[in-house]
Protein backbone atom coordinates (compact mmCIF):
# COMPACT_ATOMS: atom_id res chain seq x y z
CA UNK A 1 0.00 0.00 0.00
CA UNK A 2 1.50 3.69 -1.15
CA UNK A 3 -0.80 5.49 1.18
CA UNK A 4 -0.89 6.06 5.10
CA UNK A 5 -4.27 7.32 6.68
CA UNK A 6 -3.27 10.07 9.21
CA UNK A 7 -6.12 12.51 10.12
CA UNK A 8 -8.56 12.36 7.15
CA UNK A 9 -6.03 12.37 5.10
CA UNK A 10 -4.34 9.81 2.72
CA UNK A 11 -0.18 10.77 2.87
CA UNK A 12 1.50 9.83 -0.53
CA UNK A 13 4.59 7.56 0.16
CA UNK A 14 8.32 8.51 -1.37
CA UNK A 15 7.55 5.78 -3.74
CA UNK A 16 4.62 7.72 -5.52
CA UNK A 17 5.89 11.01 -5.34
CA UNK A 18 9.58 10.75 -5.82
CA UNK A 19 9.43 11.22 -9.58
CA UNK A 20 6.12 13.25 -10.39
CA UNK A 21 6.28 15.67 -13.06
CA UNK A 22 5.17 18.40 -10.77
CA UNK A 23 8.94 18.42 -9.41
CA UNK A 24 10.12 19.59 -11.78
CA UNK A 25 8.17 23.05 -11.58
CA UNK A 26 8.70 23.13 -7.62
CA UNK A 27 11.42 26.15 -7.52
CA UNK A 28 9.32 27.95 -10.53
CA UNK A 29 6.16 27.76 -8.48
CA UNK A 30 7.88 29.17 -5.38
CA UNK A 31 9.77 31.91 -7.57
CA UNK A 32 7.04 32.84 -9.11
CA UNK A 33 4.12 32.74 -6.68
CA UNK A 34 3.21 36.25 -6.47
CA UNK A 35 3.62 36.55 -10.51
CA UNK A 36 1.56 34.15 -12.30
CA UNK A 37 2.53 36.01 -15.42
CA UNK A 38 5.61 35.08 -15.21
CA UNK A 39 4.88 31.58 -14.30
CA UNK A 40 2.68 31.44 -17.18
CA UNK A 41 5.44 32.56 -19.88
CA UNK A 42 8.18 30.05 -18.51
CA UNK A 43 5.60 27.44 -19.48
CA UNK A 44 5.00 28.71 -22.39
CA UNK A 45 8.67 28.75 -23.43
CA UNK A 46 8.90 24.66 -23.58
CA UNK A 47 6.67 24.52 -26.42
CA UNK A 48 7.58 25.39 -29.70
CA UNK A 49 6.21 29.31 -31.17
CA UNK A 50 6.87 30.36 -34.80
CA UNK A 51 7.30 34.16 -33.39
CA UNK A 52 7.72 34.92 -30.09
CA UNK A 53 5.17 36.78 -27.77
CA UNK A 54 6.03 40.46 -26.51
CA UNK A 55 3.78 40.70 -23.97
CA UNK A 56 2.80 37.63 -21.90
CA UNK A 57 -0.60 38.99 -20.92
CA UNK A 58 -2.55 42.38 -21.88
CA UNK A 59 -4.98 42.82 -19.27
CA UNK A 60 -5.81 46.55 -20.74
CA UNK A 61 -9.60 45.74 -21.46
CA UNK A 62 -10.46 43.11 -18.32
CA UNK A 63 -12.30 40.99 -18.93
CA UNK A 64 -11.22 40.21 -22.26
CA UNK A 65 -7.49 38.91 -21.68
CA UNK A 66 -5.23 38.35 -24.37
CA UNK A 67 -1.86 36.14 -23.78
CA UNK A 68 1.13 36.05 -25.33
CA UNK A 69 0.11 38.94 -27.60
CA UNK A 70 1.98 38.94 -31.09
CA UNK A 71 3.57 35.56 -30.74
CA UNK A 72 2.34 32.84 -33.39
CA UNK A 73 2.02 29.64 -33.03
CA UNK A 74 -0.31 26.55 -34.04
CA UNK A 75 -1.47 23.88 -31.05
CA UNK A 76 -0.92 21.51 -33.97
CA UNK A 77 2.33 22.24 -34.07
CA UNK A 78 3.29 21.45 -30.96
CA UNK A 79 0.56 18.63 -30.54
CA UNK A 80 1.58 16.67 -33.54
CA UNK A 81 4.47 18.21 -35.84
CA UNK A 82 6.95 18.70 -33.43
CA UNK A 83 6.15 14.84 -32.68
CA UNK A 84 7.40 13.44 -36.03
CA UNK A 85 11.23 15.47 -35.41
CA UNK A 86 12.07 13.90 -32.71
CA UNK A 87 12.41 10.09 -31.19
CA UNK A 88 8.55 10.29 -30.72
CA UNK A 89 7.73 9.81 -34.54
CA UNK A 90 7.03 5.94 -34.11
CA UNK A 91 5.66 6.18 -31.15
CA UNK A 92 1.97 5.13 -30.82
CA UNK A 93 -0.09 8.33 -30.14
CA UNK A 94 -3.42 7.23 -30.21
CA UNK A 95 -4.96 3.42 -29.94
CA UNK A 96 -8.73 3.07 -31.16
CA UNK A 97 -10.84 0.35 -30.47
CA UNK A 98 -14.65 -0.02 -31.76
CA UNK A 99 -17.62 -1.15 -30.01
CA UNK A 100 -17.54 -4.31 -32.78
CA UNK A 101 -13.92 -5.18 -32.04
CA UNK A 102 -12.31 -3.27 -34.20
CA UNK A 103 -9.10 -1.48 -33.87
CA UNK A 104 -6.75 1.20 -35.45
CA UNK A 105 -3.22 1.98 -34.22
CA UNK A 106 -1.91 5.66 -35.47
CA UNK A 107 1.91 6.50 -34.57
CA UNK A 108 2.60 9.90 -34.44
CA UNK A 109 4.00 10.36 -38.15
CA UNK A 110 0.88 8.03 -39.22
CA UNK A 111 -1.32 10.46 -37.29
CA UNK A 112 0.36 13.26 -38.94
CA UNK A 113 -0.48 11.83 -42.39
CA UNK A 114 -3.89 11.27 -41.79
CA UNK A 115 -4.54 14.92 -40.43
CA UNK A 116 -2.50 16.40 -43.83
CA UNK A 117 -4.48 14.58 -45.72
CA UNK A 118 -7.89 15.64 -44.15
CA UNK A 119 -6.41 18.96 -44.17
CA UNK A 120 -5.71 18.94 -47.93
CA UNK A 121 -9.56 17.75 -48.23
CA UNK A 122 -10.93 20.64 -46.38
CA UNK A 123 -9.02 23.42 -48.28
CA UNK A 124 -9.63 21.45 -51.81
CA UNK A 125 -13.30 21.97 -50.12
CA UNK A 126 -13.01 25.56 -50.05
CA UNK A 127 -12.14 25.46 -46.25
CA UNK A 128 -9.88 28.91 -45.14
CA UNK A 129 -8.29 30.52 -42.13
CA UNK A 130 -11.28 31.66 -39.59
CA UNK A 131 -13.89 29.58 -41.12
CA UNK A 132 -16.42 27.30 -39.28
CA UNK A 133 -16.66 23.39 -39.24
CA UNK A 134 -19.02 21.61 -37.23
CA UNK A 135 -18.01 18.29 -36.42
CA UNK A 136 -20.61 15.90 -35.48
CA UNK A 137 -19.18 12.09 -35.14
CA UNK A 138 -19.24 9.60 -32.72
CA UNK A 139 -15.87 8.67 -30.73
CA UNK A 140 -14.24 7.09 -34.33
CA UNK A 141 -10.66 8.43 -35.42
CA UNK A 142 -11.72 10.77 -37.79
CA UNK A 143 -13.88 13.05 -34.74
CA UNK A 144 -9.91 13.31 -33.52
CA UNK A 145 -8.08 13.65 -36.95
CA UNK A 146 -10.81 16.30 -38.66
CA UNK A 147 -10.41 18.68 -35.08
CA UNK A 148 -6.92 18.95 -35.93
CA UNK A 149 -6.91 19.13 -39.67
CA UNK A 150 -9.33 22.00 -38.91
CA UNK A 151 -7.05 23.55 -36.33
CA UNK A 152 -3.56 22.67 -38.61
CA UNK A 153 -5.24 25.24 -41.61
CA UNK A 154 -6.34 27.75 -39.20
CA UNK A 155 -10.16 27.20 -39.23
CA UNK A 156 -12.09 26.98 -36.60
CA UNK A 157 -13.97 23.53 -35.18
CA UNK A 158 -16.87 22.92 -33.29
CA UNK A 159 -17.69 19.36 -32.15
CA UNK A 160 -21.43 18.45 -31.45
CA UNK A 161 -22.13 15.80 -29.34
CA UNK A 162 -23.67 12.84 -31.05
CA UNK A 163 -26.76 12.46 -28.74
CA UNK A 164 -28.24 15.36 -29.07
CA UNK A 165 -31.91 16.01 -31.23
CA UNK A 166 -31.96 17.90 -34.11
CA UNK A 167 -33.32 21.23 -32.71
CA UNK A 168 -30.54 20.98 -30.39
CA UNK A 169 -27.68 20.84 -32.88
CA UNK A 170 -29.80 23.00 -35.06
CA UNK A 171 -29.13 25.92 -32.75
CA UNK A 172 -25.54 25.17 -32.50
CA UNK A 173 -24.97 25.08 -36.42
CA UNK A 174 -26.94 28.48 -36.50
CA UNK A 175 -24.91 29.99 -33.55
CA UNK A 176 -21.55 28.86 -34.75
CA UNK A 177 -22.09 29.94 -38.44
CA UNK A 178 -20.59 26.76 -39.88
CA UNK A 179 -20.39 26.36 -43.50
CA UNK A 180 -18.89 22.67 -43.77
CA UNK A 181 -19.96 19.76 -40.78
CA UNK A 182 -18.13 16.22 -41.13
CA UNK A 183 -20.55 13.72 -40.15
CA UNK A 184 -21.22 9.78 -40.49
CA UNK A 185 -23.85 7.77 -41.08
CA UNK A 186 -24.78 6.06 -38.10
CA UNK A 187 -22.66 5.45 -34.66
CA UNK A 188 -23.03 2.14 -32.44
CA UNK A 189 -24.49 2.24 -29.32
CA UNK A 190 -24.47 -0.95 -27.20
CA UNK A 191 -24.92 -3.10 -30.25
CA UNK A 192 -27.66 -0.55 -32.03
CA UNK A 193 -27.46 1.35 -34.49
CA UNK A 194 -27.80 4.72 -34.22
CA UNK A 195 -28.40 7.29 -37.13
CA UNK A 196 -26.64 10.31 -37.01
CA UNK A 197 -26.91 11.88 -40.68
CA UNK A 198 -30.59 11.82 -40.15
CA UNK A 199 -30.73 14.24 -37.17
CA UNK A 200 -28.33 16.50 -38.98
CA UNK A 201 -30.42 16.61 -42.47
CA UNK A 202 -33.32 17.62 -39.93
CA UNK A 203 -31.32 20.32 -38.22
CA UNK A 204 -30.09 21.97 -41.53
CA UNK A 205 -32.83 22.07 -43.38
CA UNK A 206 -33.22 26.01 -42.10
CA UNK A 207 -29.55 26.26 -42.01
CA UNK A 208 -28.57 28.04 -45.52
CA UNK A 209 -25.14 28.93 -44.57
CA UNK A 210 -24.30 25.16 -44.63
CA UNK A 211 -23.02 24.54 -48.41
CA UNK A 212 -20.88 21.16 -47.44
CA UNK A 213 -21.79 17.62 -45.42
CA UNK A 214 -18.93 15.40 -45.62
CA UNK A 215 -20.13 11.40 -44.55
CA UNK A 216 -17.74 9.34 -42.52
CA UNK A 217 -19.08 6.15 -43.16
CA UNK A 218 -19.47 4.23 -40.27
CA UNK A 219 -22.43 1.82 -39.76
CA UNK A 220 -23.65 1.39 -43.17
CA UNK A 221 -26.62 2.19 -42.97
CA UNK A 222 -28.90 4.28 -45.62
CA UNK A 223 -28.76 7.51 -45.66
CA UNK A 224 -30.02 10.71 -47.90
CA UNK A 225 -27.26 12.21 -49.57
CA UNK A 226 -27.92 15.31 -51.32
CA UNK A 227 -26.31 16.50 -54.58
CA UNK A 228 -23.93 19.43 -55.01
CA UNK A 229 -24.06 18.83 -50.89
CA UNK A 230 -23.33 16.00 -49.16
CA UNK A 231 -20.14 14.17 -50.17
CA UNK A 232 -18.23 10.28 -48.58
CA UNK A 233 -15.12 10.84 -46.76
CA UNK A 234 -13.93 7.91 -48.27
CA UNK A 235 -14.80 8.66 -51.98
CA UNK A 236 -13.09 12.31 -51.43
CA UNK A 237 -9.62 10.97 -49.63
CA UNK A 238 -8.91 8.80 -52.75
CA UNK A 239 -8.83 11.49 -54.85
CA UNK A 240 -5.49 12.40 -56.31
CA UNK A 241 -5.72 15.76 -55.16
CA UNK A 242 -5.32 15.15 -51.64
CA UNK A 243 -1.78 15.46 -50.47
CA UNK A 244 -0.06 13.92 -47.99
CA UNK A 245 2.14 16.88 -46.90
CA UNK A 246 0.06 19.94 -45.69
CA UNK A 247 2.06 23.06 -44.01
CA UNK A 248 0.69 23.79 -40.77
CA UNK A 249 -0.66 27.50 -40.72
CA UNK A 250 0.59 30.14 -38.01
CA UNK A 251 -1.83 31.45 -35.91
CA UNK A 252 -1.92 34.35 -33.84
CA UNK A 253 -1.70 33.46 -30.12
CA UNK A 254 -5.87 35.15 -29.65
CA UNK A 255 -6.73 33.04 -33.38
CA UNK A 256 -9.72 31.37 -32.42
CA UNK A 257 -8.90 27.53 -31.67
CA UNK A 258 -12.92 26.06 -31.02
CA UNK A 259 -15.93 26.84 -30.28
CA UNK A 260 -17.70 25.06 -27.43
CA UNK A 261 -21.23 25.09 -26.07
CA UNK A 262 -22.44 22.71 -23.43
CA UNK A 263 -23.14 19.65 -25.05
CA UNK A 264 -26.81 18.71 -23.58
CA UNK A 265 -28.61 22.37 -23.39
CA UNK A 266 -31.35 23.92 -25.42
CA UNK A 267 -32.79 27.24 -25.34
CA UNK A 268 -36.20 28.16 -26.29
CA UNK A 269 -35.52 31.51 -27.12
CA UNK A 270 -32.23 29.65 -29.52
CA UNK A 271 -29.72 31.41 -27.48
CA UNK A 272 -27.12 28.75 -26.74
CA UNK A 273 -23.60 30.15 -25.37
CA UNK A 274 -20.81 29.25 -27.69
CA UNK A 275 -17.34 29.81 -25.48
CA UNK A 276 -14.06 30.67 -27.85
CA UNK A 277 -10.77 29.47 -26.77
CA UNK A 278 -7.61 30.59 -28.82
CA UNK A 279 -4.42 28.85 -30.20
CA UNK A 280 -1.66 29.71 -28.00
CA UNK A 281 -3.10 30.26 -24.02
CA UNK A 282 -5.47 26.94 -24.46
CA UNK A 283 -2.05 25.07 -25.85
CA UNK A 284 -0.34 26.30 -22.92
CA UNK A 285 -3.03 25.24 -20.55
CA UNK A 286 -3.75 21.90 -22.04
CA UNK A 287 -0.27 20.77 -22.06
CA UNK A 288 0.80 21.64 -18.18
CA UNK A 289 -2.79 20.91 -16.02
CA UNK A 290 -2.49 17.56 -18.13
CA UNK A 291 1.31 16.87 -17.47
CA UNK A 292 0.98 17.79 -13.70
CA UNK A 293 -2.62 15.89 -13.05
CA UNK A 294 -1.13 12.96 -14.67
CA UNK A 295 1.90 12.78 -14.41
CA UNK A 296 2.44 11.14 -18.00
CA UNK A 297 5.47 9.55 -18.95
CA UNK A 298 7.10 8.42 -21.86
CA UNK A 299 6.16 4.69 -21.10
CA UNK A 300 2.64 5.14 -19.86
CA UNK A 301 -0.47 3.93 -21.71
CA UNK A 302 -3.36 6.47 -20.90
CA UNK A 303 -6.75 6.62 -21.49
CA UNK A 304 -9.31 9.45 -20.70
CA UNK A 305 -12.85 7.92 -21.38
CA UNK A 306 -14.26 11.78 -22.21
CA UNK A 307 -16.22 12.70 -25.46
CA UNK A 308 -14.20 14.89 -27.37
CA UNK A 309 -17.72 17.18 -27.44
CA UNK A 310 -17.25 18.21 -24.13
CA UNK A 311 -14.00 20.32 -22.88
CA UNK A 312 -12.65 17.53 -20.80
CA UNK A 313 -12.34 15.93 -23.76
CA UNK A 314 -10.71 18.52 -25.87
CA UNK A 315 -8.48 18.77 -22.79
CA UNK A 316 -7.93 15.34 -21.25
CA UNK A 317 -8.59 13.05 -24.18
CA UNK A 318 -7.29 14.94 -27.06
CA UNK A 319 -5.20 18.27 -26.75
CA UNK A 320 -3.43 17.69 -23.26
CA UNK A 321 -2.49 14.11 -24.11
CA UNK A 322 -1.11 14.85 -27.42
CA UNK A 323 0.60 18.08 -26.63
CA UNK A 324 2.39 15.76 -23.82
CA UNK A 325 3.89 12.61 -26.46
CA UNK A 326 1.33 10.35 -24.58
CA UNK A 327 0.11 7.06 -25.84
CA UNK A 328 -3.49 7.11 -25.59
CA UNK A 329 -6.40 4.74 -26.33
CA UNK A 330 -10.04 5.95 -27.73
CA UNK A 331 -12.82 3.70 -26.92
CA UNK A 332 -16.14 3.88 -28.72
CA UNK A 333 -18.31 2.25 -26.67
CA UNK A 334 -20.07 2.53 -23.21
CA UNK A 335 -19.19 1.10 -19.96
CA UNK A 336 -21.09 -1.92 -19.68
CA UNK A 337 -21.48 -3.15 -22.89
CA UNK A 338 -21.82 -6.05 -23.41
CA UNK A 339 -20.76 -6.87 -20.06
CA UNK A 340 -20.53 -4.16 -16.47
CA UNK A 341 -16.89 -5.17 -16.73
CA UNK A 342 -16.00 -3.72 -20.52
CA UNK A 343 -13.69 -0.70 -19.46
CA UNK A 344 -12.01 -3.22 -16.10
CA UNK A 345 -11.35 -5.74 -19.29
CA UNK A 346 -9.73 -3.34 -21.60
CA UNK A 347 -7.76 -1.67 -18.55
CA UNK A 348 -6.34 -5.16 -17.92
CA UNK A 349 -5.92 -6.28 -21.85
CA UNK A 350 -4.17 -3.10 -22.70
CA UNK A 351 -1.97 -2.51 -19.29
CA UNK A 352 -3.59 1.21 -18.95
CA UNK A 353 -0.97 3.01 -16.34
CA UNK A 354 -3.72 5.96 -16.19
CA UNK A 355 -7.36 6.01 -16.27
CA UNK A 356 -9.95 9.16 -16.27
CA UNK A 357 -13.50 9.19 -16.00
CA UNK A 358 -16.37 11.20 -15.27
CA UNK A 359 -17.67 10.51 -11.64
CA UNK A 360 -21.24 9.35 -13.01
CA UNK A 361 -19.36 6.75 -14.88
CA UNK A 362 -17.96 5.41 -11.37
CA UNK A 363 -21.76 5.81 -9.92
CA UNK A 364 -22.92 3.23 -12.60
CA UNK A 365 -20.32 0.89 -12.24
CA UNK A 366 -20.67 0.89 -8.09
CA UNK A 367 -24.44 -0.56 -9.10
CA UNK A 368 -23.35 -3.21 -10.53
CA UNK A 369 -21.26 -4.66 -7.65
CA UNK A 370 -17.86 -5.68 -7.03
CA UNK A 371 -17.68 -8.90 -8.78
CA UNK A 372 -17.30 -7.49 -11.91
CA UNK A 373 -14.63 -5.36 -11.12
CA UNK A 374 -12.67 -8.36 -8.67
CA UNK A 375 -12.60 -10.90 -12.17
CA UNK A 376 -9.79 -8.24 -13.56
CA UNK A 377 -5.96 -7.78 -12.40
CA UNK A 378 -5.93 -3.79 -12.62
CA UNK A 379 -2.42 -3.72 -11.03
CA UNK A 380 -0.97 -1.29 -14.02
CA UNK A 381 -2.66 1.28 -12.71
CA UNK A 382 -0.57 3.97 -11.22
CA UNK A 383 -3.03 7.22 -11.25
CA UNK A 384 -6.51 7.30 -11.27
CA UNK A 385 -8.67 10.81 -12.21
CA UNK A 386 -12.40 12.29 -12.36
CA UNK A 387 -13.91 15.18 -13.62
CA UNK A 388 -17.41 16.40 -14.60
CA UNK A 389 -18.93 16.70 -10.75
CA UNK A 390 -17.86 16.99 -7.28
CA UNK A 391 -17.28 13.01 -5.62
CA UNK A 392 -19.04 11.96 -2.73
CA UNK A 393 -17.51 10.03 -0.01
CA UNK A 394 -19.20 6.92 -1.19
CA UNK A 395 -17.77 7.13 -4.56
CA UNK A 396 -14.34 8.26 -3.26
CA UNK A 397 -13.63 5.63 -1.20
CA UNK A 398 -14.56 2.86 -3.76
CA UNK A 399 -12.28 4.44 -6.54
CA UNK A 400 -9.82 4.42 -4.43
CA UNK A 401 -9.85 1.19 -2.71
CA UNK A 402 -11.70 -1.13 -5.37
CA UNK A 403 -10.16 -0.03 -8.41
CA UNK A 404 -7.11 1.68 -7.45
CA UNK A 405 -6.10 -0.96 -4.50
CA UNK A 406 -5.59 2.02 -1.64
CA UNK A 407 -1.95 2.34 -4.36
CA UNK A 408 -3.06 4.88 -6.97
CA UNK A 409 -3.84 8.80 -5.90
CA UNK A 410 -7.37 9.77 -7.12
CA UNK A 411 -6.96 13.60 -9.07
CA UNK A 412 -10.13 14.76 -8.38
CA UNK A 413 -10.06 18.07 -9.92
CA UNK A 414 -12.76 21.26 -10.66
CA UNK A 415 -13.08 23.29 -13.51
CA UNK A 416 -15.81 24.14 -16.31
CA UNK A 417 -16.61 24.90 -19.77
CA UNK A 418 -15.89 27.83 -19.91
CA UNK A 419 -12.08 27.90 -17.90
CA UNK A 420 -10.85 25.17 -20.34
CA UNK A 421 -9.97 22.61 -18.32
CA UNK A 422 -9.10 21.98 -14.30
CA UNK A 423 -8.14 24.89 -12.05
CA UNK A 424 -8.35 23.15 -8.82
CA UNK A 425 -7.18 19.61 -8.69
CA UNK A 426 -5.26 17.76 -6.36
CA UNK A 427 -1.81 16.19 -7.70
CA UNK A 428 -0.04 12.92 -7.27
CA UNK A 429 2.43 14.95 -4.75
CA UNK A 430 -0.30 15.84 -2.35
CA UNK A 431 -2.22 14.31 0.23
CA UNK A 432 -5.60 13.32 -0.02
CA UNK A 433 -8.39 14.13 1.16
CA UNK A 434 -11.80 12.43 -0.18
CA UNK A 435 -14.20 14.81 -1.10
CA UNK A 436 -12.26 17.98 -1.48
CA UNK A 437 -10.36 19.21 -5.11
CA UNK A 438 -7.62 19.75 -3.08
CA UNK A 439 -5.68 23.09 -4.42
CA UNK A 440 -5.34 25.61 -6.70
CA UNK A 441 -3.28 24.77 -9.32
CA UNK A 442 0.24 26.19 -10.41
CA UNK A 443 -0.35 29.58 -11.52
CA UNK A 444 -4.02 29.78 -10.64
CA UNK A 445 -5.18 31.78 -7.36
CA UNK A 446 -8.69 30.68 -6.28
CA UNK A 447 -10.69 32.01 -3.28
CA UNK A 448 -13.46 31.83 -1.45
CA UNK A 449 -15.10 35.01 -0.43
CA UNK A 450 -18.90 36.49 0.30
CA UNK A 451 -20.84 38.81 -1.79
CA UNK A 452 -18.70 41.68 -1.29
CA UNK A 453 -15.72 39.52 -2.34
CA UNK A 454 -14.31 39.36 1.00
CA UNK A 455 -12.22 36.08 1.85
CA UNK A 456 -13.97 33.74 4.08
CA UNK A 457 -12.13 31.98 7.23
CA UNK A 458 -11.81 28.00 6.99
CA UNK A 459 -15.29 25.95 7.10
CA UNK A 460 -17.29 28.62 5.88
CA UNK A 461 -19.14 28.78 2.85
CA UNK A 462 -19.21 31.28 0.28
CA UNK A 463 -18.41 31.50 -3.66
CA UNK A 464 -15.91 29.75 -5.51
CA UNK A 465 -14.04 33.02 -7.54
CA UNK A 466 -10.52 32.62 -9.41
CA UNK A 467 -8.98 35.83 -8.58
CA UNK A 468 -6.57 36.24 -11.68
CA UNK A 469 -6.89 35.60 -15.21
CA UNK A 470 -4.97 32.38 -16.49
CA UNK A 471 -4.48 31.34 -20.35
CA UNK A 472 -6.82 28.96 -20.97
CA UNK A 473 -9.75 30.86 -19.54
CA UNK A 474 -12.42 31.22 -22.74
CA UNK A 475 -12.19 34.25 -24.05
CA UNK A 476 -15.63 35.06 -24.50
CA UNK A 477 -19.17 34.16 -25.27
CA UNK A 478 -19.13 33.44 -29.03
CA UNK A 479 -20.63 36.85 -31.10
CA UNK A 480 -22.20 38.15 -27.01
CA UNK A 481 -19.23 39.92 -25.14
CA UNK A 482 -21.56 41.42 -23.44
CA UNK A 483 -23.21 38.20 -21.80
CA UNK A 484 -19.72 36.85 -21.27
CA UNK A 485 -19.01 39.90 -18.99
CA UNK A 486 -22.32 40.09 -17.06
CA UNK A 487 -22.42 36.51 -16.59
CA UNK A 488 -18.58 35.74 -15.20
CA UNK A 489 -17.51 39.31 -14.32
CA UNK A 490 -20.16 41.63 -12.71
CA UNK A 491 -21.16 39.79 -10.15
CA UNK A 492 -18.49 39.97 -7.26
CA UNK A 493 -16.31 43.36 -9.04
CA UNK A 494 -12.83 41.92 -10.31
CA UNK A 495 -13.06 38.38 -9.93
CA UNK A 496 -14.21 35.12 -12.25
CA UNK A 497 -17.47 34.39 -10.33
CA UNK A 498 -17.66 30.49 -10.99
CA UNK A 499 -21.35 30.10 -10.26
CA UNK A 500 -20.00 27.37 -7.41
CA UNK A 501 -20.73 27.47 -3.34
CA UNK A 502 -17.25 26.15 -1.70
CA UNK A 503 -15.58 26.35 1.37
CA UNK A 504 -11.89 25.84 2.31
CA UNK A 505 -10.35 23.99 5.32
CA UNK A 506 -7.53 24.69 7.58
CA UNK A 507 -5.21 23.19 5.24
CA UNK A 508 -6.59 25.13 2.36
CA UNK A 509 -8.29 22.60 0.46
CA UNK A 510 -10.88 23.09 -1.49
CA UNK A 511 -14.56 21.49 -1.49
CA UNK A 512 -17.24 21.89 -3.59
CA UNK A 513 -20.70 22.09 -1.96
CA UNK A 514 -23.32 23.12 -4.80
CA UNK A 515 -24.18 24.87 -7.97
CA UNK A 516 -26.07 27.71 -7.97
CA UNK A 517 -25.98 29.54 -11.41
CA UNK A 518 -25.41 32.81 -12.36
Amino acid sequence: MHYEEKDGFFIPSDEVTENANVNQYNNLISETQDDPVKFWSEVAEELEWHTPWSKTLDDSNPPFYRWFEEGKVNIVHNAVDWHVKTALRNKLAIYWLGENGETKGFTYHGLYREVCRSASLLKNMGIKKGDRVSILLPRIPEQIIMMLACAKIGAVHHVIYTGLDSRTIQQQILSVGAKCIITSDGRYYKGAMIPVKKELDEAIAKAPLVKTVIVVKRTGQEVYMETGRDFWFHELMELPIITTKVETEPMDSEAPLFILYRPHIAHRTGFVPGYLYTHGGYMVGAYLTTKLKYDLKEIDRYWCTSDPAWITGHTNTVYGPLLNGASSLFYEGGLDYPYPDKWCSLIEKHQINIFATLVSNLKTLISYGNEWVDRHDLSSLRILGTMDEPMDLKTWGWYFKVIGKERCPIIDSWGQIETGGALISSLPTTPLKPGSVALALPGIEADVVDDQGNSLGSEKEGYLVIKKPWPYMCRTVYNNPEVYRARYWSKIKGVYYTGDVAKRDSEGYISIIRRIGY
